[in-house]
C-alpha cells in the first residue's frame, strides 16, 4: 500500500490536488478533517480539552470554540504542546483505522498541512508538495478567502519557506498558473509514477535505468539522498549503525547516472538477512535484489568475504536508488567511503572519471557492460586513493 504525503503552504492549492487524487481513486486522509472529528461534540478528545483548558474554550452549544482555543495556544508553546498531546494520538489512531479498512493495493494520500514543519517526510513513500509564489498565495487568500493582506502575509510567514519545502519534496507541483495546468501535473504524476510505484511495491519489484545515460551534476541529489536516508533510518532503527550517500551522485560537480547510491552499515552481514530486516526495507519501497552480493575483490584485500554485501533497489519509477548493505569495517564498506572522499578532494581525478563515464556511456548501450568497463580505472584510482589516505591520515567515518 503506497503512502503519499501531500502538503503545501496556505493558498498554494493543496486542496485542489487532494480532490484530484480522490477522483483518480486514492484514499485521501485529510489531517485537518480528522482534527475536527476527534474534538467533535461529545468526543473524548473534546472532554480532555475541556478538562485541560477550562470552560473558556467551549461554545454555548457545547462544541469547541476554536477561536478561543487558538488564542490560548497561539503564543504559549506549553499550552500548544498539551493540546497536541491530546489530539495527535487520536488523529493518528483514526488515520490508522482508515488505512487498515482500505482494500489491499489502495493508494493512500495523507493531506498534512504541516508535514514539512513537523519533519514528517520520512513517514511516507513519496512526499508531494504543491508550491506557488508568495504574491500569488497572498492574492488568493485576500481574493478568495477574505483575509486582510497583513493577515495573509502573516499566515504565509508562519509556515515553512519554499527552500525547506523543496528539500522535503520528492515531487514539486507548480501552481503559479491555471488550475487546469495544475491538474494536468497531477494526472501525469499519477499515471507515470504513483501507479507504477504502487504496483512495484505490491510485487516487490524495482525500478532501474534503461541505459547508462550520464547527466551533469544535479544539486538536488544530496537532498534526495537525505530523504531516502530518513526513510531507511525510520524503518531500520538500531539495526544499522550508519547510512551514507556514496557513489557518483555524492561527489559535488561529478557527472553521473541519475542514480542515488546509499551504503547501509551493519554490525554483521548476517544481520541484514533477517526476515524482519528485509521486510522493513521492502515495505518502505526498497526490495531485496538477489544475486548482487559481491563487490569486485581488489589485490590489497584478497579475501572475498570482505567484499560481500547485500543489494536493494527502489520501487519508485521516478527515483532510482541502489542500496548497498555492507558490514561495518569491511573492505567494501571502507572503499566506498574512501573513493567518494578522494574524488571530492581531487577535482582533476573527478573530472577524468566524468570524461571516462561519458565515453563509456556513449559506447556501451547496456548497464552491465558500462559498469564492467569502468572497473580498471576504479581499481587504479583506489590505489591512488589509498596512498592519499595514508599520507593524510584519512579514516572512514
Amino acid at each position: 500500500m503506497l503512502r503519499v504525503g501531500l502538503t503545501g503552504g496556505i493558498g498554494a492549492g493543496k486542496s485542489t490536488v487532494a480532490q484530484r487524487f480522490r477522483e483518480l481513486g486514492a484514499l485521501v486522509i485529510d489531517a485537518d478533517q480528522l482534527a475536527r472529528e476527534v474534538v467533535a461534540t461529545g468526543s473524548t478528545g473534546l472532554a480532555a480539552i475541556r478538562e485541560r483548558f477550562g470552560d473558556g474554550v467551549m461554545a454555548a452549544d457545547g462544541s469547541l470554540d476554536r477561536r478561543a482555543l487558538g488564542e490560548v495556544v497561539f503564543a504559549d508553546e506549553l499550552a500548544r504542546a498539551d493540546l497536541e498531546s491530546i489530539t495527535h494520538p487520536l488523529i493518528a489512531a483514526r488515520a490508522r483505522s482508515l488505512v487498515e479498512s482500505a482494500r489491499p493495493g489502495t493508494i493512500v494520500v495523507h493531506d498534512v498541512p504541516l508535514l514539512v514543519e513537523k519533519h514528517m517526510s520520512a513517514d511516507y513513500h513519496l512526499t508531494v508538495v504543491v508550491g506557488a509564489d508568495e504574491r500569488i498565495r497572498v492574492a488568493r487568500l485576500t481574493g478568495e478567502r477574505g483575509f486582510t493582506e497583513a493577515d495573509a502575509r502573516a499566515r504565509v510567514a508562519a509556515q515553512a519557506n519554499d527552500r525547506e519545502r523543496r528539500e522535503a519534496a520528492d515531487v514539486w507541483l507548480d501552481n503559479n498558473g491555471a488550475v487546469d495546468t495544475l491538474l494536468a501535473q497531477v494526472d501525469t504524476l499519477w499515471s507515470d509514477r504513483i501507479v507504477g510505484f504502487n504496483d512495484n511495491l505490491m510485487t516487490g519489484s524495482r525500478s532501474r535505468p534503461d541505459t547508462p545515460k550520464v547527466v551533469p551534476y544535479d544539486k538536488s541529489w544530496p537532498f534526495a539522498a537525505a530523504r531516502m536516508i530518513g526513510r531507511i533510518t525510520l524503518v531500520l532503527g538500531d539495526r544499522t549503525i550508519g547510512i551514507q550517500h556514496v557513489g557518483s551522485t555524492s561527489v559535488p560537480g561529478l557527472a553521473s547516472k541519475d542514480v542515488i547510491d546509499l551504503q547501509v552499515a551493519v554490525r554483521r552481514l548476517s544481520d541484514c538477512d533477517a526476515p524482519e530486516f528485509v521486510k522493513a526495507l521492502a515495505d518502505m519501497g526498497f526490495p531485496r535484489i538477489e544475486g548482487n552480493d559481491q563487490d569486485v575483490v581488489h589485490s590489497w584485500a584478497p579475501d572475498p568475504a570482505s567484499w560481500a554485501k547485500r543489494f536493494h533497489g527502489s520501487a519508485d519509477p521516478g527515483r532510482v536508488v541502489h542500496l548497498h548493505v555492507r558490514e561495518h569495517g569491511s573492505s567494501g564498506w571502507e572503499s566506498a567511503l574512501l573513493f567518494r572522499d578522494w574524488l571530492v578532494a581531487h577535482p582533476a581525478e573527478r573530472d577524468d572519471y566524468a570524461d571516462l563515464k561519458r565515453v563509456l556511456a556513449h559506447r556501451e548501450s547496456a548497464l552491465p557492460e558500462y559498469s564492467s568497463a569502468k572497473e580498471p580505472w576504479i581499481a587504479s584510482a583506489l590505489l591512488r586513493a589509498r596512498a592519499w589516505a595514508r599520507e593524510t591520515g584519512w579514516m572512514a567515518r
